[in-house]
């Protein structure tokens, strides 16, 4: 084990709330400043330590993949410009409700909730109910706390943060950042489906190696690493099809294969494994060290869990495709509805732009109801030849061009109630498939 894993997993066996300094570090484990830093910088990229103003590096408990409606109290802070005066160790907790203190203590009581964050103003009693109930306290008004009020709030890790807006205005911020949280999707990453112990071959192995192990594990492409771990490339049964089982795997690696971080979206694999039309990709950290793999099947896996997540917040296509109502048809879909405020111009015509999302949000509904799991649209060419005006009845008609393996083009028709042409659009999209 090296000195830089040795402090990580150092690190690592701290409890959360246990103070870190480099100097520290490199004295208690016999290893150099420089190493020391590097190590607790990586911890920090990793989510294992934060530093706090005035308090220095700390070991925090690493926060989970939050739910899409979870907010922390880090997050309350940062939204509402406030300061943390007590019970800093309780920062990443996640907040559940908010409650605002506006009644006399002995009416509050069916209010509180533990795990919530009550809102009060300078009233020390309703703040010290709240700590003991398991609440976290915002003080409005730019007001302090008591020292026994912090000394609580440190005892039991709840925050109390001090902001200088009035009630009002943060109930407003704390509301439409809730609401914007749940118009975001859970982001799913790499490190959240890649396979950690992959199978691998060492760039010493043999081809006769490679064989046996495709036939055992019916895999074809396999990363391909040095003694430390590093990458060195990737090969592929296909690639050594007329080699001699005797010979090594060296002259047959693929040196520049595409490679992913641990923090990469599974989006842009997606979109990148498309395109590509590859069937893995290593997983690397920042030291080129192979730490997994991630497969197209895992990808789509993936891209469904996305597509079937609850959707609470109404996106802006939501928006405009509330009003309508659409049918399946053969080879394509339609689409009948009315122009919503919301697509309006200042003049009072329709936005082009929102013409073109509705074309091509009506390609991309279209080309997924064919079973496609993940859509890049390549190109669009869009003809607008009437203008549109509120309360209009619009018809959309698409038909699949041409579907292929990797590509799909579809043709959309935007029509008016006396059935004229208001806009036409060609769409080329890339698909993944498994």
């Amino acid at each position: 084990m090296s000195k830089h894993e040795e402090i990580i997993n150092y690190i690592m066996s701290l409890k959360a709330g246990t103070k870190i300094s480099v100097r520290g570090i490199a004295s208690d484990l016999n290893v150099s400043e420089g190493t020391a830093y590097r190590a607790i910088k990586e911890c920090d990229n990793l989510g294992l330590v934060t530093t706090i103003p005035r308090v220095g590096t700390v070991r925090i408990k690493k926060v989970e993949k939050k739910n899409i409606e979870a907010l922390t109290y880090r997050e309350i802070v940062d939204i509402i410009e406030g300061t943390v005066i007590g019970g800093e160790n309780g920062i990443d907790k996640v907040l559940k409700k908010f409650v605002i203190g506006a009644m006399t203590t002995d009416v509050i009581g069916k209010y509180i909730d533990p795990g919530s964050l009550m809102i009060v103003g300078n009233r020390e009693d309703v703040q010290k109910l709240a700590i003991l109930n398991n609440m976290a306290v915002l003080i409005t008004g730019g007001f302090d706390c008591s020292k026994e009020i912090k000394k609580l709030a440190n005892e039991k890790c709840l925050p109390v943060i001090s902001s200088n807006y009035d009630t009002f205005t943060i109930a407003s911020i704390i509301n439409k950042a809730i609401s914007e949280n749940l118009v975001k999707k859970d982001i799913i990453l790499v490190e959240d489906i890649m396979d950690e112990t992959p199978s691998y071959l060492k760039n010493s192995d043999t081809i006769d190696k490679l064989r046996n192990y495709s036939e055992e594990l019916n895999i074809n492409v396999y990363p391909v690493i040095d003694r430390s771990k590093k990458l060195v490339g990737i090969v592929s049964v296909k690639d050594v099809s007329d080699a001699d089982d005797s010979e090594t795997i060296e002259k047959y690696i693929n040196k520049h294969p595409l490679t992913v971080n641990y923090k990469t979206t599974v989006a842009y694999v997606a979109h990148v494994m498309g395109w590509e039309s590859i069937s893995m990709c290593p997983v690397i950290d920042n030291n080129n060290r192979l730490l997994g793999i991630v497969t197209r099947s895992e990808v789509i896996k993936a891209l469904q869990y996305i597509l079937r997540q609850p959707q609470i917040g109404e996106k802006l296509e939501d928006l405009i495709l509330k009003n309508f109502d659409y049918s399946y048809v053969e080879n394509g879909m339609s689409f009948l509805g009315k122009i919503v405020p919301e697509m309006l111009e200042p003049i009072g015509t329709v936005s082009w732009n929102s013409l073109n999302m509705l074309l091509s949000t009506a390609g991309v509904m279209t080309l997924k109801q064919q079973n496609n799991t993940n859509i890049s649209i390549d190109s669009i060419s869009t003809y607008f030849l009437k203008p549109v005006q509120m309360d209009n009845t619009i018809s959309i008609n698409t038909r699949v061009l041409g579907m292929g393996r990797y590509f799909a083009n579809v043709e959309v028709d935007m029509l008016n109630d006396d059935m004229e042409s208001i806009a036409k659009a060609i769409l080329s999209a890339k698909l993944l498939k498994v």
